[in-house]
């Protein structure tokens, strides 16, 4: 080869002679480099070297020889030669052809005996160094849309090699003719042996060849995150089974040509599994499933299946084998029946279940779930969205074994009442209590005499359950005196009388509240809030309270020395009130929102100045009466606040 390359006879070569005749030449090769992310150094002008002969024409002068006559065997034995990462991009700049050579080489394949360190700047701006390892760098790259392409990864597959390698690449919504193909994760394949992590979402035209590709050479592996990839089949995860042993988490959603077969070969050959999510995967049954989880060396921890069609068959496995799951997400299983989530409790392996997440699930029942809270005596978060077969009675007798249990969230579970509510609270620790769209819940008086005082409940969030009104909100107040967190949203019957005992009953101080939508309050809540909480209160949103005027923002001024994040959009608020918080000594906003304030002119500009001293987000969006020239000078004043108009 260095004969080769140092030929000096009477042929078409020349002892020091350019490559290319002039700069012209130089320039049109070189144009390639702004359509790829490679490093390419910046050229001193060509220099001919070569004998010039008077009196030849300019047709015989342009017979200068080129390296292109070289054929690609040639080329790529010298690519191969080739010291380190920053020659390498520079070859590649030169042409796609040259490009497309050095995307072929392996990089165990270079015959240097290390990889020379260049220096950082060199790699393409839009690829990011994150972190070192020993020495080794760890890049990471995300290509969308039309920037996903297979040229682009073939000049980051060039580009990374001399800097420790790409460590995680990304690609999202490559749909477009020019998208990325098998070619292109083949590149980053031979390229990047060091790849960890990769992310594919919406890229209809790599198939099994791709991925295989990735199996074949990055054995490093951990992270593999498919989503829409319709032409990767079994055959593809098969052989990412059989060559990354180190895979720990593994996602597939819509991908409608993965099934029982890939899944088996990951269960089998990766034991170091830790994650796996599956979602709409129509060939996925219970033998993919149950083959995750029956491994004698499984340590699965957390498990996400949405949309399957699996059976209670699966739903058994995972209550025998699932040894090491602390965190369960079923949803949307419509072929499980109350038998198979009754097993899962039953079976008493999911003993170290710390969050159970169920949604849209016809299996779970009063009795199924009384059986859950049996077998999952260390589950502190539990989830229950759509669930229309539970009802008091379950949640109750859930609640009474369940002792760990600190958060529980109830979302469109309608046959669940204000009884099933205060028997939750009086049989169990909960720290924290979400209620969504639960229509059960009506505000009746009870005749019976409350419970002890739960009070270990810190957070209660009530949105949109329309039933919940001043009854309800005086029993919790009665029942839960620690609060410091409320979320009471949409809540629109709620009115002053109703909110109030509340209020008054709270104490620990309250920190954060969030009255949003509950059209009915006045500034007499505000009032009280500010004189009971003004000591603790850190945030405050009453967005779309339409009955809040200038003296509750008055009170907050007065009283609220912590509270740091205001909303009080689509309220009453005129510019006097802006100038009361303004003039407050001891307010520290960071947040401030007053969206859709009408009331809110240019007058209160100087105000906001003095606010936004603190500031870091002001939200002035459909406040009419403020011109935009006012709004661009407030932006050139408040330079550290976020302003949105």
């Amino acid at each position: 080869m260095p004969a080769l390359v140092n030929y000096s006879g009477d042929d078409d070569f020349y002892v020091g002679g350019s490559f290319y005749t002039n700069s012209r030449d130089l320039g049109r090769l070189c144009s390639i480099s702004s359509q790829v992310d490679v490093y390419c150094p910046p050229r001193k002008r060509a220099r001919i070297t070569a004998p010039f002969l008077f009196g030849e024409t300019e047709f015989e002068q342009n017979k200068q020889p080129s390296i292109n006559i070289l054929p690609d065997e040639c080329l790529f034995e010298i690519f191969k030669r080739l010291s380190g990462g920053k020659e390498r991009s520079s070859c590649a700049c030169v042409s796609k052809h040259w490009l497309m050579l050095l995307t072929g080489i392996r990089k165990s394949e270079y015959e240097s005996s290390k990889v020379v360190k260049e220096n950082i700047g060199s790699v393409s701006d839009d690829v990011e160094m994150i972190s070192s390892d020993e020495g080794d760098g760890y890049l990471t790259r995300s290509l969308e849309g039309k920037k996903a392409t297979d040229m682009r990864l073939a000049a980051v597959a060039v580009g990374t090699s001399g800097h420790g390698g790409l460590g995680k690449l990304s690609i999202r919504g490559s749909t477009s003719s020019c998208g990325v193909t098998n070619f292109g994760l083949s590149a980053i394949a031979r390229g990047c042996p060091s790849l960890k992590v990769l992310s594919l979402w919406n890229v209809p035209r790599v198939g099994e060849e791709g991925l295989s590709e990735i199996a074949k050479e990055c054995h490093l592996l951990e992270k593999l995150d498919l989503c829409q990839c319709p032409s990767i089949t079994n055959k593809g995860l098969t052989a990412i089974a059989e060559n990354c042993p180190n895979l720990t988490a593994l996602s597939i959603e819509s991908c409608p040509k993965i099934g029982n077969e890939g899944l088996q070969a990951i269960g089998k050959l990766c034991p170091k599994l830790q994650s796996i999510s599956i979602k709409d995967c129509p060939l996925v049954g219970d033998n993919g499933v149950s083959s995750l989880f029956s491994s004698a060396s499984s340590i699965l921890s957390k498990v996400k299946l949405q949309g399957l069609n699996i059976t209670d068959f699966s739903l058994a496995v995972i209550g025998h084998y699932g040894k090491s799951v602390t965190n369960l997400m079923l949803g949307s299983l419509r072929n499980v029946s109350e038998r198979g989530f009754w097993v899962m409790g039953n079976a008493k392996g999911l003993q170290k279940l710390v969050s159970l997440m169920i949604t849209s699930c016809w299996g779970v029942t009063d009795v199924s779930l009384e059986a859950m809270g049996k077998g999952c005596p260390n589950l502190k978060q539990m989830s229950l969205r759509r669930c229309c077969f539970v009802s008091d009675d379950g949640l109750v007798a859930f609640a009474k074994f369940a002792g760990s249990l600190e958060g529980l969230q109830l979302e469109e579970c309608n046959k669940v009442t204000q009884s099933g509510i205060i028997g939750v609270l009086s049989n169990c620790g909960l720290k924290s209590l979400a209620l969504v769209k639960c229509m059960g819940i009506k505000d009746i008086s009870l005749e019976a005499p409350l419970s002890s005082p739960c009070s270990s409940l810190k957070s209660l969030s009530v949105r949109n359950c329309t039933g919940f009104g001043t009854s309800s909100l005086a029993m919790v107040g009665k029942l839960c005196p620690q609060l410091q967190h409320v979320d009471l949203s949409g809540l629109y019957g709620i009115t002053d009388a109703g909110l109030l005992p509340l209020l008054e009953s709270s104490e620990a101080g309250l920190m954060k509240v969030n009255l949003s939508d509950c059209l009915n309050l006045t500034d007499e809540v505000v009032l009280a809030l500010a004189r009971l909480h003004g000591g603790t209160l850190e945030l405050l949103n009453l967005d779309g309270c339409r009955r809040i005027t200038d003296a509750s923002l008055m009170a907050v001024a007065d009283s609220c020395i912590f509270l740091s994040d205001l909303d009080v959009s689509r309220c009453a608020i005129t510019d006097v009130g802006v100038s009361a918080l303004s003039h407050a000594k001891q307010l520290n906003l960071q947040v401030l929102s007053f969206s859709g304030c009408s009331g809110v002119s240019n007058k209160s500009i100087p105000s906001l100045k003095r606010l936004g001293k603190t500031l870091l987000g002001l939200n002035l969006q459909h406040c009419n009466s403020i011109s935009s020239r006012t709004v661009e000078l407030l932006v050139e004043s408040l330079w550290r606040c976020d302003i949105l108009f």
